[in-house]
């Protein structure tokens, strides 16, 4: 959906963080299609995706698992899988042994410990190899529905020139953000934070890019308290 946005220059830059709930709606209304990028049709087959996006890119993932899971389509099958032989599926990403060994420790742990079905569980998955509480946040949020928030490098750099944290560590980011949408939340659906993350993921790929934000094309330029700030 096209949105008209404000000219910068005839806007006062607002004096305090950028209001959650404005942010929230109008990024419905830009980014309504928002959802992880990582392909997937269980939460298996995202689980394992989302670990090995680490260090890497969605689209590049997207490239090695169909093969990965044709090959290995269960943790059954993944954990009794050649380390070899996961290596060379793996190798385009980067650090192919290690990912291979995260991979199959995953599928292990998830055989071992929860009959190889992935849990809705926050410190049960952080337990597992490879998985942190960013990857349980997007496996929580994105397929079992929680509202949860997966702070990558665009939602805390975002987060950051909405003036609605000034951390740079991941969970301080969480915290902050969390608050922030509490505080000005309206309780609208748009404000579930699995979305609303995801929607800023998109917005920092698309517009309010690291090196060059582009601010007179942003629907947030007169909600921004630090609009043309790279």
């Amino acid at each position: 959906m096209s949105m008209s946005t404000p000219r910068s220059t005839d806007l006062p830059r607002p004096a305090g963080p950028a209001d959650a709930s404005r942010v929230a709606s109008r990024l419905a209304a830009l980014h309504a299609e928002a959802r992880t990028e990582l392909d997937h049709r269980d939460a298996f087959e995202l689980l394992v995706a989302t670990v090995l996006s680490a260090q890497t890119t969605d689209v590049r993932v997207n490239q090695v698992t169909p093969e990965l899971f044709s090959r290995w389509p269960d943790p059954a099958a993944l954990a009794a899988a050649d380390e070899g032989a996961v290596t060379e599926v793996v190798r385009p990403l980067g650090m192919g042994a290690t990912r291979a060994r995260r991979l199959i420790g995953l599928a292990q742990g998830l055989l071992a410990r929860h009959g190889g079905e992935v849990p809705d569980d926050q410190a049960a998955l952080e337990a597992l190899p490879g998985v942190g509480r960013k990857t349980a946040h997007v496996v929580r949020g994105a397929w079992f529905g929680h509202s949860l928030l997966a702070v990558d490098t665009h939602v805390g750099r975002l987060a950051q020139r909405l003036g609605w944290t000034t951390a740079t560590t991941p969970r301080r980011v969480e915290e902050d953000v969390v608050a922030r949408v509490e505080a000005d939340g309206t309780g609208a659906p748009e404000e579930d934070l699995t979305i609303l993350g995801l929607r800023l993921i998109l917005h920092g790929r698309r517009v309010c890019t690291a090196r060059a934000p582009r601010c007179g094309q942003c629907a947030l330029v007169d909600l921004c308290p630090r609009e043309g700030v790279a």
